[in-house]
């Protein structure tokens, strides 16, 4: 998982409601179990039309939020289904911060574990840092500091600290065990001394 610390990026403004993870990205392409590949199908059914045409007015078909590394969203963004193919979609595009004032709680969390930095605020807030995305002006992300920075402005954000860690080392689900190998591997032997049959064929 590539590390997080600091983020600079005209953000793309998408002031919907409820988004839900079949939005984001629909079932017919839950398919794959690679992480890749998926971001030419974000927002699927809003960037195309029936005949597979981008459809300009959408903000990600537009320069330059179709290069954006944060998305600036409504609430209750990744509502729905648990599917961790949401996160992979937004990665694979390009996106590796969402903002919003609240989350889903899978979609939040799967967030973290796919080096994805999900930022909550108040809806003022969001007032306040959309007007840079509509203007395309950048905006940038410290989450060493816990800030977004626009213009002479800054918001302070809370966040868990061992999620933060996680982004910031690059620690997903497999890493952080192989961070424990040592002493599974000291379990392991002590447990064969003691109690052998477990480990007969």
């Amino acid at each position: 998982m590539q590390k997080f610390n600091k983020l600079t990026s005209i953000p793309a403004y998408l002031p919907i409601v409820n988004i839900d993870t079949d939005m984001i990205i629909p079932k017919q392409f839950l398919k794959t179990i690679k992480r890749t590949g998926l971001g030419k199908n974000l927002f699927f059914e809003m960037r195309y039309d029936d005949e597979g045409n981008e459809i300009k007015d959408f903000v990600l078909n537009q320069k330059p939020f179709n290069q954006s590394k944060i998305l600036i969203a409504g609430k209750n963004f990744g509502c729905g289904s648990s599917r961790e193919h949401a996160p992979w979609a937004l990665l694979d595009f390009g996106i590796t911060c969402v903002i919003s004032s609240s989350y889903a709680d899978i979609f939040y969390n799967n967030c973290f574990k796919n080096g994805i930095l999900p930022i909550k605020i108040d809806e003022e807030e969001i007032k306040q840092i959309s007007e840079y995305s509509l203007r395309k002006e950048e905006i940038k992300i410290d989450l060493n500091e816990q800030k977004i920075i626009f213009g002479n402005n800054e918001i302070k954000f809370d966040l868990d600290q061992f999620k933060k860690k996680c982004l910031i080392e690059g620690l997903d689900d497999i890493a952080l065990s192989l961070e424990k190998s040592e002493k599974i591997e000291s379990f392991e032997k002590k447990l064969k001394i003691s109690k052998p049959w477990i480990f007969n064929d």
